[in-house]
């Protein structure tokens, strides 16, 4: 058996998966609630059942969130919870960018992408609206720009006559009230932000690459581009678990 989990600026995910691979059961968890009371409310009916974990492998951008679930486990299960960047990353994938400010997401997502044939572009729509640029086995870099969500939220915090708005796929460019005139700035603006960026890529390294996105927006945006886009929400739990399979092979 085996426990992951992503933590993320906005959600955590935990994650059992049993020894044929499979996620046989997954938790949700707001990431600015985690502290000892909030896990034992969330997580002790998994630690009542006899589960023997074989290793436990978390991906996280949230240190503090992570230090609570890590002693929380040594605690409960008498169990050291490994942080992704505690590995040898150089094992599953080339970094060629500064691997200290590179998110541990960042990775793992690439590392959940990469077969050694193709090139990928992989868009994560989440807090932050992240581009990762993978070279067959080579993580190349990438480019940050401010999460949708968060800059909605933003701009309706400092604007007072600009309302939250439930964001939405939006078919007019158009807007006929400050709603719908909100929601088309944001939903073409990032359009063409994520648009761009790609083309820009592409021009700059001269290759042809795939398509990934992942986050919670990314079914929402995923024909709004002229290129053809995967969707794929489990890439960062199962990019932890590739690198487990990989770990337990080189056991052998």
């Amino acid at each position: 058996m085996y426990l992951i989990g992503d933590i993320g600026n906005t959600e955590t995910k935990i994650c059992l998966v049993n020894n044929s691979f499979k996620k046989t059961k997954k938790i949700f968890l707001n990431t600015n609630l985690i502290n000892n009371k909030y896990l034992d409310k969330k997580l002790s009916k998994i630690f009542n059942k006899d589960y023997i974990f074989d290793k436990i492998i978390f991906c996280s951008v949230v240190p503090r969130a992570f230090n609570f679930i890590k002693k929380y486990l040594v605690k409960k299960i008498k169990l050291k919870a490994v942080e992704i960047k505690e590995l040898k990353i150089s094992k599953f994938i080339n970094v060629r960018a500064n691997k200290n400010q590179v998110g541990s997401d960042r990775i793992i997502n690439a590392i959940g992408a990469i077969n050694n044939k193709d090139n990928f572009i992989i868009i994560d729509l989440g807090t932050a609206t992240t581009f990762d640029v993978i070279n067959k086995k080579d993580y190349l870099g990438g480019v940050i720009a401010p999460g949708i969500l968060l800059s909605l939220n933003s701009l309706s915090n400092k604007a007072s006559l600009i309302p939250k708005i439930k964001f939405k796929k939006s078919k007019n460019i158009i807007g006929k009230n400050t709603n719908t005139s909100i929601n088309s700035g944001f939903y073409w603006g990032y359009s063409g932000l994520i648009k761009n960026i790609i083309n820009l890529i592409m021009k700059k390294t001269k290759l042809k690459y795939k398509i990934i996105m992942t986050g919670g927006l990314a079914n929402m945006f995923k024909s709004s581009i002229d290129h053809k886009v995967y969707v794929d929400k489990e890439l960062t739990l199962d990019g932890i678990l590739k690198i487990i399979k990989l770990l337990n092979k080189n056991e052998k």
